[in-house]
């Protein structure tokens, strides 16, 4: 197998991973409070995280050596993308099931777009705007979408404003942490693990002092569905990242945004294989214009070219030091040039929540 080919593989599996991890957090989220849930999996997460550092034999001496502003950034941006985004995100997809949330999910590239635009300057091309425009378009047509069962019309409506509010807070995260990995290079592995770090603290410190404290920390408690949330958090906040890394070193940074992407279609099946949820036709139109929002932000390149270079060379210089990959420069120098990373970089975000 090809290296070309082995990373377009691992980017198709990290769409497959996300996508079961989801049902199984839908499936958890029947009994476990999002934020609770949100705590378990991002604990999971940071512990294979950490094994797997140790096990590559790349210690916690540097830690210390990390720029503190960087790390006081990172703080913030997991508060933002992971506690606050994160807990919306699993409260949303209590409430509307794993079929629509897949579709609201596809409000994350173009928040992320529009995050960068504002923040960071980085110039947008009208064909933005339409993709943009199509994923909204979708979005609108899920909240029209019958709710499933026992549950409102209301209660679908808040759960894709839950969803939306998730997306674009990621995006927000995301803005912060990426000049940071893109400019600064700081290390990929770590930026994620400080990130995660900082937004489980908070997590947890409100998780203990609230009225909810011990139904909070009784996630932790083996019970009869607990395999569910230890897969789904293992699938979800750990597999799914380390093959969207594999994918980023191996394969072109755009064919594997899109490959990542297709989490939406593989979601869809999965919702209605295994929760039974039906598939309707207003379902596929929203899904049909979300993809196709989705390709038309990830294909058409920002105006902002040198930066996407070195946020590329930053994600592959950085996942080349934790997989020990051979002729890092060469693989480098190929893909050096990719654009459209305004989506595929932020994607280590949506990988690991």
């Amino acid at each position: 197998m090809s290296e070309n080919l082995l990373g377009q593989v691992c980017a198709l599996l990290t769409a497959v991973v996300w996508a079961f991890a989801v049902v199984l957090f839908k499936t958890s989220g029947e009994k476990i409070p999002p934020l609770a849930l949100n705590i378990f999996k991002n604990t999971v997460g940071m512990v294979c995280l950490v094994v797997t550092l140790l096990c590559l034999g790349d210690g916690f001496s540097s830690l210390w050596e990390l720029p503190p502003d960087d790390v006081v950034i990172l703080a913030i941006s997991g508060v933002i993308g992971i506690a606050l985004a994160d807990t919306f995100f699993l409260h949303g997809l209590n409430l509307v099931g794993v079929g629509i949330i897949s579709i609201v999910e596809c409000l994350y590239s173009p928040s992320v777009l529009l995050a960068s635009y504002l923040f960071l300057g980085e110039k947008l091309a009208a064909i933005h705007y339409i993709g943009g425009a199509l994923v909204l378009t979708s979005i609108l047509l899920s909240t029209g979408h019958a709710p499933p069962m026992n549950r409102t019309r209301r209660q679908v409506t808040l759960g894709v404003a839950f969803g939306s509010l998730s997306m674009a807070m990621m995006a927000v995260g995301i803005v912060l942490f990426k000049p940071i990995v893109a400019e600064q290079h700081f290390p990929l592995i770590w930026a994620v693990l400080i990130r995660m770090f900082f937004s489980t603290a908070v997590l947890a410190c409100f998780a203990t002092i609230s009225r909810k404290r011990r139904l909070y920390w009784s996630v932790f408690r083996p019970s009869r569905t607990w395999w569910m949330s230890v897969t789904g958090s293992f699938l979800g906040a750990y597999v799914s990242m380390v093959l969207w890394m594999a994918g980023f070193v191996y394969a072109q940074t755009a064919i594997v945004a899109i490959l990542n992407q297709t989490s939406v279609i593989f979601g869809l099946i999965l919702a209605t294989v295994l929760l039974k949820e039906v598939f309707t036709k207003r379902k596929f139109v929203a899904v049909t214009l979300a993809v196709t929002g989705v390709l038309i932000i990830v294909l058409w390149p920002t105006r902002n070219e040198s930066f996407s270079s070195s946020t590329s060379s930053a994600a592959i210089k950085t996942t080349d030091s934790v997989f020990n990959c051979p002729d890092s420069e060469a693989l480098y120098a190929t893909r050096a040039s990719a654009s459209a990373d305004d989506a595929t970089i932020g994607l280590v975000s949506q990988s690991v929540q």
